[in-house]
Formats: structure tokens, C-alpha cells, sequence
């Protein structure tokens, strides 16, 4: 009679599965520590040579914006790029790699919760955000002054950047079904909206409507927090700035939550 009492399907355990979560975390660190030239190194290059183009190639080395040398203002917003773009490729090649081999089940099969899981994979993917941001700082500070003028600022946003990239890329992983997809996704929607984000340019140069389009780019205000932590100049409001950083990041990691606990995409 007691058998009557037992669930058709295994019981979860209770609480927080950390030591699941805390592999799934290792593997993916792990992971992009294995192709360091790749994954690491080769963004260094990138951005180093982006430094070199438009400071010296276009001339703009003796340029001043807002009361700084043209490099010490174009340096921190190529380490967030930097730092973005590798935590985007982070969780959605992983994703996208497990769904081409067909070995996403072993993802999917462990007692780990859809919260666990969107923990997981955006802390692996904001961890190597931040390592390729400070490879890429390093790097910089040997060509041009690189001091923060708000440490916790350049962490703030630093977190909070490779955060929401990382979110991205989580999402994009679960609605793509090969790679042409997260290429796409890539191509259209991160590059452009990094690229327009005051990378390379002040948003006070731009006349309305490009302004006020600007600041309606989530890319600007994680661009513009970070590299004020560096020449204590930002274009934008810095409460605002938070403010969406936190909003965008919080709706991103509710979005990866949900679609995990659909399976969507994940499961068949």
C-alpha cells in the first residue's frame, strides 16, 4: 500500500543542487581555458589592433575627447568590447555545439533546475568576460594610460556588461538550431549595437535624432559607466545607466529562466 504513495517520477532534491551547478560552471570555465589562444588571446590581438588603426593608421592619436588623449578613451571601450563579445560566444557556441552533436541530453538529464541551469551558464559566460577584459587591460596599459579613476565603477559595469552578454548568449543558444542561426544573431543584433554604442566616438557629437537613438542603446550605458571608471567623464547619466543595466540584466535572466523551464528548443 505504501507504493501507492510514491510519485511516478523521481523526487528533485530540495534546496540548491550546488554541487551541480558548480560543475556545470567548472566544465564551461574549463572549457574555454582549454583553447586559450582562441579564446583569450586572440581577442587581445583584436582589440590591440583597433587601438592601433584608429589612433594611428586614421591619425587620431593627438586628438582630444572630452579632456583626455583620443587612446585613453577609445582603450576602455575596446576592453568592453572585448569583454561582451567573448562572453556572448561563451554560452551560445556551448549551447548551439551541444545541439549540433547531440549531446545537449546530457545537460538536460542532470537534477539541475532551470535556475541553476541560467546560473551556470551566465556565470561561466561572465567569467570569461572578465578574464579576456583584464588579459585585454594589461595589454592596453602597455600603449596607453589605463588607470581607473573609480575602481567600482569598472567592476560594476564590467559585471554588469559581461552579465547581460552572457544572458544573450544563453538565449541565442536555445533558439538557435545551428550555427548560420547564432551567426546571424551576431552579425545583425551584437556587433551593430556594440559598434553604435560610443565605442569609438562621443554621443555628444551626434545630432538629434542619432542622440537620443543612442541612448536607447543598452550598449551605451555599459560603455559609458565603464569607461567613465577610467577618465571620470561619462556622456550619459550613470543612475540611468545602472538602473538599466539592472533592469535589462534582471528581464534577460527571468527570459533564460523560462526558456529552460519550457525546454524550448531543448527538448524534443
Amino acid at each position: 500500500m505504501s507504493d501507492l504513495h510514491l510519485p511516478p517520477y523521481p523526487l528533485r532534491p530540495i534546496g540548491v543542487n550546488w554541487l551541480g551547478l558548480w560543475t556545470l560552471y567548472l566544465k564551461e570555465v574549463r572549457r574555454f581555458l582549454n583553447v586559450y589562444t582562441q579564446t583569450i588571446a586572440a581577442p587581445v590581438v583584436t582589440s590591440l589592433l583597433f587601438l592601433a588603426v584608429f589612433t594611428l593608421a586614421l591619425g587620431r592619436g593627438a586628438q582630444v575627447v572630452d579632456g583626455v588623449a583620443y587612446a585613453s578613451f577609445l582603450a576602455p571601450g575596446l576592453v568592453m568590447m572585448a569583454m561582451t563579445q567573448n562572453a556572448f560566444a561563451n554560452t551560445s557556441s556551448s549551447l548551439v555545439i551541444a545541439k549540433v552533436q547531440g549531446n545537449i541530453v546530457d545537460i538536460l538529464m542532470p537534477p539541475l533546475s532551470p535556475l541553476e541551469l541560467t546560473v551556470a551558464y551566465a556565470a561561466s559566460g561572465a567569467t570569461r568576460g572578465l578574464v579576456v577584459g583584464c588579459v585585454t587591460w594589461v595589454g592596453m596599459a602597455l600603449f596607453t594610460p589605463l588607470l581607473p579613476a573609480h575602481f567600482l565603477a569598472v567592476l560594476f559595469y564590467g559585471v554588469m556588461g559581461s552579465l547581460m552578454l552572457a544572458l544573450l548568449g544563453t538565449l541565442g543558444g536555445i533558439w538557435s538550431e545551428k550555427f548560420d542561426h547564432i551567426a546571424a544573431v551576431t552579425n545583425f543584433i551584437i556587433t551593430p549595437a556594440a559598434f553604435l554604442s560610443g565605442t569609438f566616438y562621443s554621443i555628444q557629437r551626434l545630432e538629434d535624432p542619432w542622440h537620443w537613438i543612442a541612448l536607447l542603446n543598452p550598449f551605451f550605458y555599459m560603455i559609458d559607466g565603464f569607461r567613465y571608471g577610467f577618465i571620470n567623464h561619462a556622456d550619459g547619466s550613470l543612475a540611468v545607466g545602472a538602473s538599466v543595466l539592472l533592469a535589462t540584466n534582471t528581464l534577460l535572466g527571468l527570459l533564460t529562466w523560462r526558456l529552460f523551464n519550457r525546454g524550448y528548443k531543448l527538448k524534443s
